[in-house]
């Protein structure tokens, strides 16, 4: 047989063949899910528990976006951040979460171990990782564990100066000695807000202040409230109690710390600030080892002030303790204000006086109601740093105000 002969008959049959072969191979390629259709994406949500007296056991929810076809295989670990595995909550080594076909989510339990001891609420971390059949999309939650203890490392000061509770010449016409159970709302208002001057940190609110033993204790805590990391408490007494010249006596002991501004001090009625008048009794700024001085000082609107700030002027000075800390013990902070003069003492030490008879402190000459709070952060302090301890506390024994008779 002439060989071309063979060659011309199976040619066409060994390329029907190929042409069947390569078309097969094109539709199985062309018919793999995995072409056309996204993995489905796979998550997990921040969450925050209390810690409680008792163990306690959490569930924690691991989400597809979109049912999958297939089996889908997730691991979940535990990170340890402020919260400590196996002191805070029972360790998460490697675990398998396992999606079956169409499934969107999936449970696991973890275990948070509660005490009775205070502690500043704590975090830890959940990372998803080494996914099969999805993709990460939120890997990673942070699991906050909430103290819900009461803090017992409060002491009451046994120590410290005190004024008397007559003067010459003067009549006590107002006072707070804090022997409530509760504020009085005859005398104070909270302002509850964040959004607060000079770039401070805090959101103010009631439940950080208390009185216990006598004494009103503002409490800046580190703790998140709407979008701010810290909270703290601020009191006026904007029309309930507002007066005009006399002695103002304020027993109290501050707090410490990078970050931490007590003040406690007024505002003018009327107009809007520095118009209105500011004259602050007392401040600290905390950290650095400013905590053995404090500094009275006086703002207002003046035309020869800075332009930049609506005129603002300010005059003050400063008062350093010979040894120890605001503290260690009461202190009486203390101010003497009449229509010439306004002097400022510690423990009646007077270490600064502002002569208010200028035209252009006419300020000084109208009623003042008063204000107490904690500031965390701002201009002057700075913020808090890794050094700074939370709570925080102002403690204050009474606030009394004499007048001329």
């Amino acid at each position: 047989m002439n060989p071309f002969s063979v060659i011309r008959k199976v040619l066409p049959m060994l390329l029907l063949s190929l042409f069947i072969i390569v078309s097969l191979v094109t539709i199985g390629c062309s018919n793999d899910p995995g072409d056309d259709l996204e993995l489905p994406g796979v998550t997990i949500n921040d969450l925050s528990v209390l810690e409680g007296n008792k163990d306690n056991i959490i569930v924690i929810d691991i989400r597809l976006s979109s049912p999958s076809a297939e089996e889908v295989i997730v691991f979940l670990s535990s990170v340890d951040s402020t919260a400590l595995s196996g002191e805070d909550f029972k360790n998460l080594d490697v675990v398998p979460v396992v999606f079956e076909p169409a499934d969107l989510r999936e449970s696991i339990q973890i275990t948070i171990f509660g005490d009775e001891v205070f502690e500043e609420d704590e975090v830890f971390i959940l990372k998803l990782h080494d996914p099969v059949g999805a993709e990460l999309v939120e890997p990673t939650a942070i699991i906050t564990i909430e103290n819900d203890d009461i803090d017992t490392s409060l002491k009451i000061p046994e120590t410290g100066y005190s004024t008397p509770e007559t003067y010459d010449g003067m009549t006590l016409t107002w006072q707070d000695e804090f022997n409530g159970t509760s504020m009085n709302d005859n005398f104070w208002t909270h302002e509850t807000r964040g959004d607060w001057f000079n770039n401070e940190l805090q959101y103010t609110l009631p439940d950080n202040t208390y009185l216990k033993d006598g004494n009103m204790i503002i409490e800046a805590r580190k703790e998140s409230h709407l979008g701010h990391a810290y909270t703290s408490s601020r009191w006026i007494t904007k029309g309930k109690y507002e007066f005009q010249y006399g002695r103002v006596d304020i027993r109290a002991t501050l707090p410490f710390g990078q970050g931490i501004w007590p003040a406690l001090w007024m505002l003018g009625v009327d107009h809007g600030w520095p118009a209105s008048g500011e004259i602050d009794i007392m401040e600290m700024i905390g950290g650095s080892n400013r905590e053995n001085t404090v500094h009275g000082t006086i703002h207002w609107q003046d035309p020869n002030g800075n332009p930049n700030n609506n005129f603002h002027a300010e005059h003050g000075g400063p008062y350093t303790l010979p040894t120890g800390t605001f503290n260690d013990e009461y202190h009486v902070f203390s101010i003497v204000w009449d229509d010439s003069k306004i002097e400022w003492y510690v423990d009646d030490n007077k270490y600064f006086t502002a002569d208010i008879t200028n035209q252009n402190l006419s300020e000084f000459h109208q009623s003042y109601f008063f204000i107490f709070n904690i500031a965390v952060g701002g201009n002057w302090p700075g913020n808090p740093d890794n050094s700074t301890v939370f709570p925080q506390r102002m403690i204050i024994d009474y606030i009394r105000v004499f007048q001329p008779n």
